[in-house]
């Protein structure tokens, strides 16, 4: 099948239905998902859709999409894991350390259940319920930001950032709804956005758990710059011109 016949059938499918999911096309297309993903850049381009995380939205409707925690805990599985464990290896023993809600860094939270001696602040219930009883290494300690519960299972709100606010971390790791070089970090919750930047402003260093299907996604709300991030994690699927481009903006970008 011709490229342009291809993205013609993408197109139709997100007009029918206001949206479409990457791994429905590839089975509907009989093509790799890099392939649907590169005609979603193109057809993105062109201004025909926007890039949404896991597939493509009509123009103009990305702002509203925000997938639930549960239907992003099952999106890019293998990939979330592998970066889960890379961030993983960038915490010490005994350190205060801040994970923010969300998919790929709750992964991560699963891989510091045997690190001892953890100060971790969270804006996740899910987290903090790892540590409940006695799952957690001795001497870890979990503070619980507060606030109002967001549709992405964040608390979020005054309450969370006057917490946040006053307190001071070695290592934040947060994700993001999208990635973009002009635009930065960027997040559908405009509450949310909020609790991220009083995150980012009290952490010493700011480690960002991203897959490659965040970049290019622009979502409602900026919360960083890519020159506020320290370490971007991603995956190998990451395309070597985007990995070019986040070389020379974000201080490190681990594979």
């Amino acid at each position: 099948m011709l490229a342009r016949h291809r993205q013609s059938l993408i197109l139709q499918a997100v007009r029918s239905d206001g949206s479409a999911r990457v791994s429905d096309l590839t089975q509907q297309l009989g093509v790799s998902d890099m392939t649907i993903r590169r005609d979603l850049e193109v057809l993105a381009k062109d201004g025909l859709v926007e890039k949404v995380h896991g597939g493509a939205v009509l123009p103009g409707s990305h702002n509203a999409h925000e997938p639930s925690l549960e239907d992003r805990l099952v999106l890019e599985r293998p990939e979330k894991t592998s970066i889960a464990r890379a961030a993983a290896s960038l915490v010490r023993p005994g350190t205060a350390i801040a994970i923010a809600a969300g998919s790929t860094t709750f992964s991560l939270a699963q891989c510091l259940l045997d690190v001892p001696g953890l100060t971790i602040v969270t804006n996740s219930l899910r987290v903090a319920n790892l540590y409940t009883g006695n799952r957690g290494p001795d001497g870890t300690s979990v503070l619980v930001t507060g606030g109002m519960r967001a549709t992405s299972d964040a608390l979020v709100g005054p309450v969370a950032d006057l917490t946040i606010r006053s307190l001071h971390f070695d290592t934040l790791f947060i994700g993001c709804t999208g990635i973009d070089a002009e635009v930065g970090l960027t997040t559908p919750n405009l509450a949310e956005a909020e609790t991220n930047r009083s995150l980012i402003k009290v952490a010493r260093r700011v480690v960002v758990l991203a897959d490659h299907t965040k970049w290019g996604v622009v979502s409602l709300a900026s919360f960083a710059t890519l020159d506020e991030v320290n370490v971007l994690v991603t995956d190998s699927l990451l395309s070597a011109d985007a990995q070019a481009i986040l070389t020379t903006q974000v201080g490190e970008v681990l594979v």
